[in-house]
This record gives structure tokens, C-alpha cells and sequence, in this order.
């Protein structure tokens, strides 16, 4: 197989364009075109669907990303092996994480990671209720459950505790706290019942809280900015309102456990770019083992 027609390939399909993997290439239009057409002549098969809007993978091609992207790897390492220095990293991971880990752990740090690989892009999309590793929806997961199902490779990141908090201004008006069974009198911010895609985000029901009143909100952001709003009293993830004087911790005997969990698809763990990416996060979250215990 020729390597420039793959090399042709890999660009088209993660441009998502003939125009952006030519100037990727430092090729002309017409030049991409023609070897696509060439690589899915030889293999027999359609592997893109060429629009006016851009290109997008058949099954076929979804299949043949795979393969391309283990030669691309190979050779890769192999270069790297025989030149004895490091191989710039090239190419997208897409990388799938809870809002609270996403936006207070990975939007913080990725970029200075970003900063020493410039031919990386990283794209972070919140989990939604359900994905698919297998259909490269993600390249990496991070999770607070670890799947049970699919050819995965999965390692624990960390544990860490949410707690009892409300800001200090809604104390000052409310009836005292003393117990846990007095927060049924208290308006309770949560998440949106119908919306729990995993019974580990059922904090209330694992520390028997049993509200009248409550305000819901889908997204873990959204719970915090209600609790610091005066909305009521949240459940909220230690790691990232610890140390905001406008919060209070109540009723510090109560907690809930959870773990993170970072998980990849075997047929994509050794790309380099992946395992990159990969071994990026699990030493960022090592490092800030202190600040999650």
C-alpha cells in the first residue's frame, strides 16, 4: 500500500475537507482528489462522501481510519526508534469528560499542554448520556463509572468527595441546620431527575435527603452558580468550591464518594497522539491528587 496515498487519506479525514488536507499537505486540490480516488479504486471501495459542504467517512472509511492510523503510528515510532529523537504529534483527540472535570481540571491545564505540541488539537465535549468509543464519538473518556461493556482499556484517575454547601447568605435567612433530616425543609439545588443517565449522580437519595422544595439543574456548573446564587443547598464537588469564601460546608459528616475514571478504545490506545493525550491527563490528575483527597 502506498503510504502517500494513506498520508492523503488521514488528512481528508480529519479536515473533514479536500481543501484543508491540500493545504495541510502542501498539495493542490486537484492532487488530493486524485489520490483519493486512487487509494479507493485500489482497495475497492468508497471510503468518503464527497459533499459541496466538505467530506464525510463511509462505513468504509471508518473502518479504514483504523488501519491508517495504526500504519501512521508504526511509522511514527519507527522514525522515532531510528533517528533517536522525539516525532512531532500530529492530528485531533477528542476527548469526552463531566462538566466539573472538563471545564475546572481540563480547560485549565490543556492549554500550556497545548503550547508544547502545536500540531495537536484537542477537542473536550461534555459526556452526554450516551456515547460510543467504538464509533470514535470520543478518542478518551472520562467517566465517574467504568464501563462494563466493549474492547476498552480503562484505568482509574482518582477518587474525590462532594459535600453539603450553601453560600453564606442563604444561612443568614434560613432555619438553622443541625441535622440532616432538617434539610427536608430546605429548598435542595440538584440535578434534573429525569436526566440522571447513571444512578452515581443520585446524591440525594444515598444520603436520604428528602426535600420539599427543590431546584434542578442538568449540568454540574449550573448547580454551583445556583448554590453561590442563594438558590439553596447543593451537593457540590469539594475539589472545586473548597476554597470559595462566598460558600459554606454543612454538615461535614456527610459526603459522597465517586471516582474518575479514563477510558480508551483498544484499537485507537496506542496511537501516538492518544496515548499522548492520555498519558497527559493521568498525570495532570496524579499531580493534583491533594487537591481532589
Amino acid at each position: 500500500m502506498d503510504w502517500d496515498l494513506i498520508r492523503v487519506f488521514l488528512a481528508v479525514a480529519r479536515s473533514g475537507q479536500m481543501l484543508g488536507a491540500a493545504k495541510s499537505l502542501d498539495l493542490d486540490h486537484t492532487t488530493v482528489s486524485r489520490r483519493m480516488t486512487a487509494l479507493e479504486n485500489r482497495l475497492g471501495a468508497k471510503l468518503i462522501e464527497r459533499r459541496t459542504s466538505g467530506c464525510s467517512l463511509t462505513e468504509a472509511g471508518e473502518g479504514f481510519l483504523v488501519t491508517a492510523e495504526r500504519i501512521e503510528t508504526e511509522l511514527l515510532r519507527a522514525q522515532a526508534e531510528f533517528s533517536g529523537k522525539d516525532v512531532a504529534i500530529n492530528g485531533t483527540v477528542r476527548v469526552g469528560a463531566p462538566d466539573g472535570f472538563g471545564t475546572y481540571v481540563l480547560a485549565r491545564h490543556l492549554p500550556a499542554f497545548l503550547d508544547q505540541h502545536p500540531g495537536l488539537t484537542v477537542q473536550l465535549v461534555p459526556l452526554p448520556r450516551a456515547f460510543s468509543l467504538a464509533k470514535r464519538e470520543a478518542d478518551i473518556a472520562v467517566t465517574i463509572e467504568p464501563p462494563v461493556e466493549g474492547k476498552l482499556a480503562i484505568r482509574k484517575l482518582t477518587d474525590y468527595r462532594l459535600s453539603l454547601y450553601s453560600s453564606q447568605a442563604y444561612l443568614k435567612g434560613a432555619a438553622p441546620i443541625q441535622t440532616i433530616e432538617d434539610l427536608s425543609s430546605h429548598r435542595i439545588v440538584t440535578y434534573v431527575r429525569d436526566l440522571l443517565f447513571t444512578d452515581a449522580l443520585d446524591y440525594l437519595g444515598e444520603l436520604k435527603i428528602t426535600p420539599e422544595r427543590r431546584f434542578e439543574c442538568a449540568g454540574m456548573i449550573g448547580q454551583i452558580e445556583a448554590v453561590k446564587a442563594g438558590a439553596g443547598i447543593g451537593v457540590l464537588h469539594d475539589y472545586v468550591v473548597k476554597d470559595d469564601p462566598s460558600l459554606k460546608r454543612i454538615l461535614p459528616d456527610y459526603s459522597v464518594k465517586r471516582a474518575y475514571w479514563i477510558v480508551t478504545h483498544e484499537d485507537v490506545r496506542e496511537l501516538a497522539r492518544v496515548r499522548l493525550v492520555h498519558d497527559f491527563i493521568v498525570e495532570l490528575t496524579a499531580g493534583m491528587r491533594a487537591r481532589f483527597a
